[in-house]
């Protein structure tokens, strides 16, 4: 049963870290560390805020 659980939770944190849903986690453990009293922003803030960001700070690209 525990090598069960240890495979599940290897193949859950490998499809989070893929996926991109681990960021928002991480994201907001750094916000309330750097900024305890501001309120942490929503999912939907959080991916607004990406996305600005990406696009005023675009990355090489290969096309």
């Amino acid at each position: 049963m525990k090598t069960v659980r240890k495979v599940w939770g290897a193949v859950r944190w490998y499809a989070r870290e893929l996926t991109g849903e681990a960021e928002y986690d991480r994201y907001c453990d750094r916000h309330r560390r750097h900024h305890p009293h501001a309120p942490v922003p929503t999912r939907r803030e959080y991916e607004v805020l990406r996305t600005l960001r990406s696009e005023q700070h675009p990355r090489s690209r290969c096309c």
